[in-house]
């Protein structure tokens, strides 16, 4: 008798609400309360209603689907309550004085719930004070004295701020007093998107809280365009037949075999194909970089450079060699992959981020520019070389040639990967003699539900000169942002307003995801990656055959089968900088207000002077050590 109820609903989702909301009795001050339980009830498909609404925003429209999803949510609601009048008269009564009792009842249910939450408020805080007075005093402990290197260093590498760069960062420079490295974020502050040669679709390279400003394609003249052209076409359509609905079951009859040899070949043998997502096949491409379809020319050009290159503290000084490594991660079979890629270029790799800024950064025209109308000096003899650290394997793969004579440089980035292979060895499981082998295996076998841990067990965000940093060790769980306060000061700080408006907001996002899909992973996890379908191609996963669609992180991205790998603490955020400068900025952005006064995170200055830091929590600095 369902059918004719469903008949008998209103058209519109406005005048659905409405009559809902009239015949279930449900006072206007609760309805708030009410509709979000609605959601929550299918929070995976709100979850991917409210991205849709956040990309639309971020192109300057709007999107009425939450409204829609709401509305066929509480369509369930008034057809049940109906078929429940029709069919069961006799409770009905019961049922409404206990269905209207509840909207009364809330506020108290609340006030109950947040009492019986209190101790485990108490534990989580004290978890995170304690985290945060062992990496107080470890900032506060003075650097070793070495004397100041005043000659040119023999290489310069900038790195993703992910935590997982801390370890190479750190095995790198052990290899040479002369190498230095940079932490910065790593869409490398190019706002674009992305058109791949041969595609018909483009991607976003950024934060997902920013939108693109540019756009960025391959010059149709490049070498092996046309080639990877046909390849992504052919990929296309193959993919397209193999997911119709009706040739799906002719398709695996037809192909079975093939596809029978393929599994056989990847179960004995594990062979690497490379890395599965965004790369260009090695081709050294020409990109062309548009606002709005116009070209930019070498003045706007060297714009951008010159404020990425003063956000970075890297304007002067250059070595002859400079690596821009974006990072990615190389598994098989892994419909997670998305989170172990950049969350700074919106779940993609690096890749194309540090193929552009190099282009730019070679070309002599730019320079001349920077020069000119920008006083950066950039060496005839300096060459930036675009590199992706697999974070899998912690190996670093050129994506444009080295110089000549650069042998010891190769040399020291060899020693680096297996430097941080030995120490991320033991948190996987591998035997530290065999942590190169152990783990390169881990990365080429699709049945590995554990490649690597991510960023698990992040917990702080330091923006500080590295020399503030350089003798600790995070053991992985820190983001590291380079930033220079005496040169943004005098400007004003924009750099530290874009670090707490943009890389802050990104790595609490990241931190929040790892917390709750720990703290509550039947809602905010996604279950057992073993049972997992993929839904859509890209909207997410069921966990088995339906259901509600699962988000977060899979048990397996989390848990060892015998222990958490992530400690559900809220981020520590430390910067070396004013405390007015702070909080201005603080005072300005309304959404970074409310993460440090409202507990989102904790927020606190590195004050050198004194020897000492602070926490800036609802206007009001504290010392706390």
């Amino acid at each position: 008798g369902l059918h004719q109820h469903f008949d008998a609903l209103p058209a519109t989702a406005e005048a659905l609400l409405v009559e809902a909301t009239a015949e279930l009795l449900v006072p206007e001050e609760a309805m708030g309360d009410y509709f979000h339980a609605l959601l929550l009830d299918i929070n995976g498909w709100s979850s991917w209603v409210a991205y849709l609404r956040w990309q639309s925003k971020l192109a300057g429209g709007s999107d009425n689907a939450m409204h829609q999803l709401l509305a066929i949510r509480l369509a369930w609601e008034l057809v049940l309550w109906r078929h429940q009048e029709t069919k069961q008269q006799d409770t009905i009564t019961a049922l409404s004085q206990e269905w209207t009792q509840q909207f009364s009842q809330l506020s108290d249910l609340l006030q109950q719930h947040r009492q019986y939450q209190e101790p485990a408020w108490v534990w989580q805080q004290a978890a995170e004070v304690a985290f945060q007075q062992a990496t107080q005093e470890s900032l506060l402990t003075p650097a070793p004295v070495i004397p100041a290197v005043t000659q040119r260093p023999a290489l310069q590498a900038v790195f993703c701020i992910d935590v997982r760069s801390e370890v190479y960062r750190r095995a790198l420079e052990s290899q040479d007093p002369s190498i230095q490295t940079f932490g910065f974020a790593g869409f490398f502050g190019l706002p674009i998107e992305y058109a791949p040669a041969g595609a018909s679709y483009t991607r976003p390279q950024l934060p997902g809280l920013l939108a693109p400003a540019l756009s960025v394609s391959e010059s149709n003249d490049n070498k092996g365009v046309s080639h990877r052209t046909s390849k992504l076409n052919r990929q296309a359509r193959w993919s397209a037949i193999s997911k119709v609905a009706p040739a799906a079951f002719g398709y695996v009859e037809s192909l079975g075999l093939g596809y029978a040899f393929k599994l056989l070949r990847e179960s004995l043998f594990g062979l690497d194909n490379g890395h599965p997502v965004n790369t260009v096949d090695g081709v050294d491409s020409h990109y062309i970089i548009s606002n709005c379809n116009t070209v930019l020319d070498t003045s706007a050009q060297a714009e951008l450079v010159a404020g990425i290159l003063g956000a970075m503290t890297l304007t002067d000084n250059f070595a002859t060699v400079v690596i821009l490594a974006g990072h990615g991660s190389s598994t098989r079979n892994n419909p997670h992959a998305a989170g172990l890629d950049c969350g700074a270029c919106g779940g993609q790799t690096g890749e194309i981020n540090a193929r552009v800024l190099t282009q730019l950064l070679n070309k002599s025209e730019v320079r001349s520019a920077l020069a000119d109308e920008h006083d950066i000096e950039i060496p005839q003899d300096t060459r930036f070389v675009a590199a992706l650290h697999n974070t899998t394997t912690d190996e670093l793969r050129y994506l444009t040639s080295l110089p000549t004579g650069t042998e010891m440089i190769q040399n020291w980035i060899t020693a680096a990967g297996k430097a941080a292979r030995r120490e991320r060895a033991g948190k996987l499981g591998v035997a530290d003699k065999n942590s190169d082998k152990g783990i390169m295996e881990r990365s080429r076998d699709w049945s590995q539900v554990r490649p690597e841990w991510g960023l698990a067990g992040n917990a702080c965000f330091v923006v500080a000169p590295r020399s503030r940093t350089a003798h600790l060790n995070f053991a992985g769980r820190s983001f590291l942002h380079d930033y220079n306060e005496a040169t943004d000061g005098a400007k004003g700080y924009p750099v530290l307003e874009l670090i707490m408006t943009a890389p802050m907001l990104v790595t609490h996002w990241i931190n929040m995801q790892y917390n709750t899909s720990v703290m509550d992973n039947d809602l905010y996890g996604s279950g057992n990656k073993v049972l997992h379908n993929v839904v859509g191609g890209n909207i997410g996963v069921f966990e088995g055959n339906g259901g509600d669609l699962r988000i977060g992180l899979p048990m397996q991205s989390l848990h060892d089968g015998q222990q958490w790998m992530h400690d559900s603490l809220r981020l520590s955020v430390y910067i070396a900088a004013p405390g007015k400068a702070i909080t201005d900025i603080v005072d300005r952005h309304e959404v970074v207000r409310q993460l440090v006064d409202n507990d989102w995170l904790y927020l606190h200055r590195i004050d050198d002077t004194r020897n000492e830091i602070q926490r800036l929590y609802k206007g009001s600095w504290s010392i706390v050590i």
